[in-house]
């Protein structure tokens, strides 16, 4: 039986169109399937990504709401889909316990830093602006903190020569791409690393 995932964005989808991709003809294959794409911004360029490849994609708005209403109503979305993990790609929203609890040692994200150095928005930043000669991509289990919970796992991205914003981030969204489909495979294959 494969494993269900459901992939939340807010963007473009480019670490959700990797996975889409690895789940049909990559390293995924056989292992997952993507249920489900949900976004919290109805413009969200993923969205479109996601409907072109066949997957459900579905917003569900957060602007303007309590963050225990909104989470309400992404549970209900996702519920029918009965998602095994929750595969946070590019999702802007802190979560409250309210919504962690549901999903508890299900929810993956991917932070670009060291999340024992750097939490929160702006690691790519954070990085250049310390003039990082490496910087650390890493894959964790969400809790009720913001980028606390516990790593799965690390990569390494070499910014030696980097001298730019631009060329940093670039640098370390092409280790995402991959390194995020790698952790999923060994979640799906170690299950016993959520316990």
């Amino acid at each position: 039986m494969t494993v269900r995932l459901a992939i939340l964005i807010s963007g473009r989808g480019s670490n959700m169109k990797a996975i889409l991709e690895e789940s049909r003809d990559g390293i995924l294959k056989g292992l997952c399937t993507v249920s489900v794409v949900v976004s919290n911004v109805c413009d969200a360029a993923g969205l479109e990504t996601a409907r072109e490849a066949g997957v459900d994609a579905l917003c569900v708005p957060s602007k303007g709401k309590k963050r225990q209403a909104f989470e309400m109503e992404l549970i209900e979305t996702l519920e029918p889909y009965k998602p095994d993990y929750i595969v946070l790609a590019g999702f802007m929203r802190i979560l409250t316990p309210y919504f962690i609890n549901h999903y508890r040692n299900r929810i993956l994200n991917i932070h670009p830093a060291d999340t024992s150095l750097f939490q929160g928005v702006g690691g790519y930043e954070w990085a250049f602006e310390k003039k990082l000669k490496e910087t650390k991509i890493s894959v964790h289990f969400i809790d009720d903190g913001v980028d606390t919970g516990p790593v799965i796992a690390q990569r390494t991205v070499d910014l030696r020569g980097a001298d730019s914003l631009e060329e940093v981030q670039n640098r370390g969204l092409k280790v995402e791409r991959q390194f995020y489909s790698e952790v999923i495979r060994d979640v799906i294959l170690n299950k016993e690393i959520i316990q």
